[in-house]
């Protein structure tokens, strides 16, 4: 089992159990660790303890906050994350692809790929010569990249990295004060992109809520659409759908895994505090 194997199954564990909010020894034996090289685990890979990190990840005080329709600022400085270090105005441009490579499924197209490690497991990124194109969490790297395949079926592939990629996964690091402007490259219709672009609003350690996207794009009765757009984000992370929960403030379902998803939400928390 993995470093994050075991921080995933340990944050499952607690979303499961959090009404009766588990003591530090049940959440470590669940990981078959001692609550003492535990404590250290869960230390070094999110900065502070279990017991804090629970507080950015509580689901009841989720629910409190979003029923008191706070802004987004509000939010954050409810929560405890009114910290300003670490949040940051990531510099993301989009750009769709050209009408011609959507239909063609990129013909034409050079696309970079490779592989590479983050705290919350293996990541698949590619790149065409614009920006980004693709970033998923690789559990399974080679089924990941046949889907990648799959989206564009007949451009060219070859396995290497780029500063474009290099630069991406800065987002990753710990200290976010020097990150490089970051293009994407995304094949999607005008709906998607127009709702991957409210997404990337939403500040590092808060939250919003799918009807809440929806009013962003000026679409406030196209909630069930939203969230399809949103579920169907190819860039994980650096678009960050992982900050959409339900309006009853439960985590919800995410592509790569609740608990991943939930983990990212308490690392962005922890880190806007510092």
């Amino acid at each position: 089992m993995t470093n994050y194997q075991r921080i995933e199954k340990a944050i499952s564990y607690i979303n499961e159990n959090f009404r009766q909010q588990p003591s530090l020894d049940e959440i470590a034996a669940q990981v078959h660790l001692s609550p003492f090289h535990f404590q250290r685990l869960f230390h070094e890979w999110a900065g502070v303890t279990p017991k804090k990190f629970l507080q950015y990840i509580s689901l009841e005080n989720s629910k409190q906050l979003l029923k008191q329709n706070l802004t987004l600022a509000d939010t954050s400085f409810e929560a405890g994350l009114s910290g300003t270090s670490r949040l940051h105005d990531l510099f993301i441009s989009i750009e769709g692809m050209t009408p011609g490579e959507f239909k063609n499924e990129g013909e034409a197209l050079s696309i970079q790929y490779s592989y590479a490690e983050t705290p919350f497991g293996d990541v698949l990124i590619a790149s065409t010569p614009k920006g980004i194109c693709h970033i998923s969490f690789a559990d399974d790297p080679v089924k990941e990249l046949e889907l990648l395949r799959q989206r564009f079926s007949k451009a060219t592939f070859s396995q290497r990295t780029d500063m474009q990629q290099q630069a991406a996964l800065q987002i990753f690091k710990k200290d976010w004060t020097d990150l490089p402007q970051i293009k994407l490259h995304l094949k999607a219709s005008a709906f998607q992109l127009k709702v991957w672009e409210a997404l990337l609003k939403i500040p590092a350690g808060s939250v919003s809520t799918y009807s809440s996207v929806a009013n962003l794009v000026q679409a406030p009765q196209s909630s069930r659409a939203v969230g399809t757009a949103i579920g169907s984000n190819p860039v994980a992370f650096l678009i960050p759908c992982h900050r959409v929960i339900r309006s009853t403030g439960v985590i919800g379902e995410y592509h790569w895994g609740t608990a991943r998803k939930t983990a990212m939400i308490g690392w962005e928390g922890v880190g806007a505090e510092e």
